[in-house]
């Protein structure tokens, strides 16, 4: 039976121009002289480091653990020496750096011990748990910790797994090469996903300029014996965005207030399944990925690269042309420029792009906006981006949530037909970035209005509790006081100084309040708490316990002291 395909709305055809990275089967990339491997290589909390300098590291030795659950761990990519746990750039737009370990290859490659595992075996939350700590993500570029993901929405069947290899972006071809040659492992690594999340089908969709990695994986399909569906689906960018495909295998709409969990359908990309299948099947981390390098070069392939591979290391491999003028990393619809030819390769680097006046000319001036709404024809999203455009552009932030700017997943679609050159997608990720800084500022002065409001709520009680004991403490003052002697007729007029309290009752009182005191200073500092101690360095933590250290021989010393106290006001 032949498989219903819909259609989403928006897209564009750009060049494809992915023949050239596929004349050639992936190439295995010679371990560098010293890898920088970033902590922070996917969505969620960043890894704690579990190294520090002058160690020694084996090859898939955990380097960060994972601090929170939506986190993923990272691993040592080959053996060696840690030279450094430092702040080091990063291969994001920014150029900011991240803390980074900088590791000197050995030339061993020497593997920590592997333990592959029957799945079928284990728990399911014991296989997520085995994923997270070797460090499986969505390798399709958006690097969200594949475990999470295989966490079904228990209020709503599973009817859909679809397994993403359309890889629609142009020049990009390591999802297509991985398709051709490890079909079964990546057929093997959907079936561990299968059975975690028991939907009741399984799609692949492949783009049909793919005909070879379709053939592949369905040969993969049948030699396994599983009952998965390998769909070809029409070449048109962004077919490969999750919910675009979604849309075109089972006609369901996600809304924007939605996951697609909660609409019954998950989607992986076929490199995450891959690197899956490696990690439970043969006990192997995430160390290295498919990586395109193409453009500008001279010997456009695909090349298995270890993560925290510099950015130069690689490109060299390629020989590329004297013009070059910088890299992309991703497509050229949504990838953006290297910073440095010292960053090193992440697993969100899917393709590397060197560019040249000819191949990606000098952007045209930007013109005023004409209104023509071609920008909104081909948004897969179907928002207004004018609309967008003229808010952001007017720094009225308010009104592009309205006009919903977090649909919007930069696709670029709306940039590239733009008649004015007008590069809206970077006035959307301008508005986007200013909104998320105005709620973290309203987040932290919600927060330190809630303090100011919290301390006067303190500052109101201990204040009323003060006077109370000066009341109850004056009553019983009072009650103290002898009456006169009855009969007594001193005419004299002058009373008793029986109010006057005696030396050993004053005595006793200041006693007791010193004690008081001394008490609750003892609890004040049992009960501090340290604070901002996420995300320290080695270096930071050796330093607080030299604090802490020296500090118990003082409380020591002042415990002698406080007793000293108490003993001259007896």
């Amino acid at each position: 039976m032949l498989q219903q395909l819909f259609k989403f709305k928006g897209g564009v055809k750009p060049d494809t121009n992915k023949t050239p990275s596929v004349q050639m089967p992936i190439g295995i990339a010679p371990v560098p002289s010293r890898l920088i491997v970033p902590l922070h290589q996917s969505i969620g909390g960043t890894p704690d480091p579990l190294v520090e300098a002058g160690e020694r590291v084996l090859k898939g030795q955990c380097i960060g653990g994972p601090d929170k659950w939506l986190s993923s761990a990272v691993h040592a990519p080959t053996s060696g020496t840690v030279l450094a746990v430092e702040e080091r750039i990063a291969a994001h737009p920014s150029g900011l750096p991240t803390l980074s370990v900088v590791i000197e290859a050995d030339g061993r490659d020497e593997w920590v011990e592997r333990k592959p595992l029957d799945y079928a075996a284990l728990e399911p939350e014991r296989v997520r748990e085995i994923l997270r700590d070797s460090g499986v993500v969505g390798l399709g570029g958006a690097v969200f910790p594949s475990h999470a993901k295989l966490s079904a929405v228990e209020s709503v069947p599973m009817d859909e797994l679809i397994i993403n290899g359309a890889e629609c972006e142009p020049f990009m071809t390591c999802d297509d090469m991985l398709m051709r040659e490890r079909a079964e492992e990546i057929v093997r690594g959907s079936g561990i996903f299968r059975d975690l999340l028991q939907p009741k089908r399984v799609l692949i969709g492949i783009e049909d300029n793919k005909p070879e990695a379709a053939a592949a994986m369905r040969a993969a399909v049948e030699k396994l014996g599983e009952n998965f569906e390998v769909i070809c689906v029409p070449t048109r960018y962004p077919a490969g965005g999750a919910k675009q495909l979604i849309r075109v295998l089972t006609g369901k709409e996600v809304p924007a207030s939605k996951r697609s969990p909660e609409m019954g359908v998950q989607c992986f990309n076929v490199a995450t399944a891959y690197t899956a299948w490696r990690a439970i099947a043969h006990g192997e981390p995430v160390l290295s990925r498919i990586v395109t390098l193409t453009g500008n070069v001279e010997k456009a392939r695909n090349w298995e690269v270890l993560l925290g591979t510099p950015l130069k290391d690689l490109v060299a491999l390629g020989q590329p042309r004297p013009d070059t003028t910088g890299y992309l990393m991703g497509g050229p619809m949504m990838g953006f420029e290297m910073p440095s030819l010292d960053a090193p390769i992440v697993k969100a680097t899917n393709c590397i792009i060197a560019s040249s006046p000819k191949l990606f000319p000098p952007p045209v001036p930007e013109m005023p906006c004409i209104r023509c709404g071609a920008c909104a024809e081909v948004c897969p999203h179907e928002l207004q981006p004018f609309e967008l455009y003229w808010f952001a552009r007017a720094r009225n932030f308010g009104k592009t949530q309205e006009y919903n700017i977090f649909d919007c997943i930069e696709c670029g679609c709306c940039s590239y037909v733009c008649p004015s050159h007008i590069p809206l997608v970077q006035y959307f990720r301008f508005a986007k970035s200013e909104i998320w800084s105005r709620e973290r500022e309203k987040a932290m002065a919600d927060a330190a209005k809630a303090r100011f409001e919290l301390r006067n709520e303190r500052e109101e009680r201990e204040k009323a509790e003060k006077a109370e004991r000066l009341a109850k403490a004056a009553a019983a003052k009072a009650a103290a006081k002898k009456p006169a002697p009855e009969g007594n007729d001193d005419s004299s007029g002058e009373s008793t100084v029986a109010d006057a309290p005696t030396e050993s009752e004053a005595a006793a009182a200041k006693k007791a309040a010193i004690a008081a005191a001394m008490e609750r200073a003892r609890l004040q500092r049992e009960g501090v708490q340290p604070k901002n101690t996420e995300g320290l360095t080695i270096a930071q933590r050796k330093e607080i316990a030299a604090i802490e250290a020296r500090r118990v021989p003082l409380q020591q010393q002042s415990a002698p002291n406080e007793e000293d106290a108490e003993s001259n006001t007896r």
